[in-house]
């Protein structure tokens, strides 16, 4: 019942409430991210969903385009801006993800959605992770977020979806604004974002 009909109902209400308060503190940050990132505040990405179905990710932008000579990419830790990063270590960057679970496309709470080239490398346990809607938040993130290995990841996302009810998705919530408070587990060990995921 909660999570065919009631977890659904409880998204999109939520969201859209959550829109409307942070409303103010949206815009100031697009503003900001405006001109930080040349007219570019928002990432938008492909991602794979429920069942795998493809849908564009909303975030805030939180680094640069700045390449090398070669014209490719700095590592991410030389584009993350300075408000970029302030941005990142509040959770902030994750506002924009309400308009996905309003669309439908996400849940509140629920796996993260992972890169779409890592689709071909998942095993048959890891794909699991795909059987519910991805998260704004998650169980994975509330143990660990960027700081644990894949392994850990995998097995923290399939025991979310074994195991989804009411009271685990309002603990997540708990233990979510407490990692917010305390910016713990955010980036990887001496890194911007976690390892690349590389396969089995």
């Amino acid at each position: 019942m909660y999570k065919n009909f009631i977890k659904g109902f409880l998204d999109f209400t939520t969201a859209l409430l959550g829109l409307i308060i942070l409303s103010p503190l949206f815009i100031l940050i697009t503003v900001f991210l405006y001109f930080a990132n040349q007219g570019k505040p928002f990432f938008i990405q492909a991602r794979p969903g429920k069942n795998g179905a493809i849908f564009h990710i909303v975030k805030f932008k939180t680094m640069n385009d700045k390449k090398d000579k070669d014209g490719k990419l700095l590592p991410d830790a030389d584009r993350l801006t300075s408000i970029g990063g302030l941005v990142r270590k509040t959770s902030l960057d994750e506002i924009p993800q309400l308009l996905n679970v309003l669309k439908g496309d996400m849940s509140l709470i629920g796996p993260r959605p992972l890169l779409t080239h890592y689709l071909h490398l998942y095993n048959d346990f890891q794909n699991r992770r795909h059987e519910v809607k991805p998260g704004i938040t998650g169980w994975a993130q509330v143990n660990g977020r960027n700081a644990i290995s894949w392994d850990k990841k995998f097995e923290l996302d399939v025991w979310y979806v074994d195991h989804l009810s009411f009271g685990v998705d309002l603990k997540i919530l708990f233990m979510t604004v407490l990692k917010v408070i305390k910016k713990e587990g955010i980036n990887a060990a001496d890194a911007a974002t976690i390892e690349p995921f590389n396969g089995n």
